[in-house]
C-alpha cells in the first residue's frame, strides 16, 4: 500500500494522546494505514460477529486482552466500549496505546465525545487525494480518468474497474451502513435519493426540490443528507457570510467526496460518456473542492471552505478563509487558459473589498499549463495538490 499523506499527523497524535480515533468512509484505507503504522499493536475488527459479541457482552474482559493497547477497528459497532476505555486510560495515560477506527462519523463521534473527551485525538481519512493516487504504478493519466476513477484505494491497489467495484460498494453501503445508521424501511427510495443527489453535485442544495423529486418529505430529505454526511459520502459547502448588507444566497452547495462514486450513481462508466456529459463541469468542481478539503484534512486543519454567490448569480466557486485574508478560487473545465477566467472572481473581489483582504485569486482548470497573470494564478488540474491550501 502507498504512503498516505495523513500518516505523519497520525503518528504525531499517537505521541501526544493515549488514544487516536480515525474516522472516514468505509474502504478509505483506515485499517491498512493503522496496521501499517502500528505493527506491534494487536489488531481486532468489531465487524467480526464473535469479536463484536465479546466486546458487547463483556467489555472489561474484551479490553483486558490488550494490556498494552490495540488497534480496534469499526469501534462504533460497540460504542459502549469507549466508556470502559476511559477507565483504562485514566489509570494508564501512556500515549499511543489505543488506535480506534470507525466509518460512521456521528455514531462514533457521540460515544467518543462523551467518554474520551481530552483523551483522544480525532482525525479523518478520506479517499485518496491526487498526490496519493500518483504513487500507484498506473494512476489516471487524464482529468476525465481522474474524475471517473475517484479515489477509493482498492480500485488502484487491485487494478479494478471503477464501475464494478463501486457497484458493490453502493450495495454494501445501502444495505448495511444505512440500516445501522437509521431505521430506513424503503432502501430503494434511499438509493434513488443518493442518485438524485449525485445529479446535484456542485449545485445549490434545494431541499424542497430534492424531496419532491424523490417523493419524500422535506424533513426526510434533510435527515437523509445528514446520513450521507455522517458516512462521508457527501458534504455541504456553506455559503460565505459577510457583514456587508449584500443579497447573498443562504443555500449550501452539495459536493461528493468521491467523484468516481458520483459518476457511477449518474451511470457514467466511460471517459467518453463523461467527456460529453452535461454535468462534467460540476463534477470537476466537486473534484477540486474535495481535493482541497482532503489536503487540509490530511494536515489536521479545519476546512474553512465556503463559496460566494449573490442572488443575482455572481459567484466564486470556492473561498478559502485564512488569517491573512481570503483566497478566491474559480473552477473551469476548459483546457485553454484565458484572462476571462478571472472575470467572476474579479467582481467578487470588488464585492469583498471591505472584508478581510483578498490574499490571492486562483483558477483551477482542465488544462496542463501553469501561468501567473496579473489577475492571479492559473493552475492545472494535476497540480491542485501542489498548492499550499493551509491556513498560513
Amino acid at each position: 500500500m502507498i504512503q498516505r499523506d495523513l500518516a505523519p499527523k497520525l503518528l504525531a497524535a499517537a505521541e501526544l494522546f493515549p488514544a487516536v480515533t480515525l474516522t472516514g468512509p468505509r474502504q478509505s484505507g483506515k485499517s491498512t494505514l493503522c496496521r501499517g503504522l502500528f505493527p506491534n499493536h494487536p489488531y481486532v475488527n468489531l465487524e467480526a460477529p464473535d469479536e463484536r459479541g465479546f466486546a458487547l457482552s463483556d467489555p472489561r474482559g474484551f479490553l483486558a486482552q490488550f494490556p498494552d493497547g490495540a488497534v480496534i477497528d469499526e469501534v462504533q459497532r460497540a460504542p459502549e466500549i469507549t466508556s470502559y476505555l476511559q477507565e483504562i486510560i485514566d489509570r494508564d495515560p501512556r500515549p499511543g496505546r489505543w488506535i480506534l477506527t470507525g466509518s460512521q462519523n456521528f455514531a462514533l463521534h457521540e460515544s467518543v465525545s462523551q467518554s474520551l473527551a481530552g483523551r483522544t485525538a480525532i482525525l479523518h481519512l478520506l479517499p485518496l487525494c491526487w498526490n496519493e493516487l500518483t504513487r500507484f504504478d498506473n494512476p489516471p493519466k487524464t482529468l476525465d480518468e481522474a474524475i471517473l476513477s475517484g479515489g477509493y484505494p482498492r480500485i488502484f491497489d487491485k487494478g479494478l474497474k471503477p464501475a464494478d467495484w463501486l457497484s458493490s460498494y453502493v450495495a454494501t453501503y445501502v444495505e448495511r451502513d444505512v440500516r445501522s445508521l437509521s431505521n430506513i424501511g424503503d432502501l430503494q427510495a434511499f438509493q434513488r435519493f443518493i442518485e438524485l443527489c449525485a445529479g446535484r453535485t456542485g449545485q445549490l442544495l434545494n431541499y424542497s426540490s430534492l424531496a419532491n423529486d424523490c417523493g419524500v418529505t422535506q424533513p426526510t430529505a434533510k435527515f437523509w443528507i445528514g446520513l450521507l454526511e455522517a458516512s462521508f459520502i457527501a458534504f455541504r459547502l456553506r455559503p460565505f457570510h459577510t457583514n456587508l448588507r449584500k443579497r447573498l444566497t443562504k443555500m449550501p452547495k452539495l459536493h461528493f467526496y468521491d467523484s468516481g462514486l458520483a459518476c457511477w450513481l449518474l451511470n457514467i462508466q466511460t471517459t467518453e460518456q463523461l467527456r460529453s456529459h452535461p454535468l462534467r463541469g460540476l463534477l470537476f468542481e466537486s473534484w477540486v473542492a474535495s481535493e482541497i478539503l482532503k489536503h487540509r484534512t490530511n494536515l489536521g486543519e479545519r476546512p474553512n471552505l465556503s463559496f460566494y454567490r449573490t442572488r443575482s448569480g455572481l459567484e466564486s466557486d470556492l473561498l478559502l478563509e485564512r488569517p491573512k485574508g481570503i483566497t478566491l478560487i474559480e473552477v473551469k473545465a476548459s483546457q485553454t487558459p484565458s484572462q476571462s477566467m478571472f472575470k467572476a472572481i474579479g467582481l467578487v473581489a470588488e464585492h469583498l473589498e471591505h472584508e478581510p483582504g483578498i490574499l490571492d485569486s486562483m483558477v483551477v482548470y482542465g488544462g496542463d499549463k501553469e501561468q501567473k497573470r496579473t489577475a492571479g494564478q492559473i493552475i492545472p488540474w494535476s497540480k491542485v495538490c501542489k498548492q499550499t491550501w493551509t491556513s498560513e
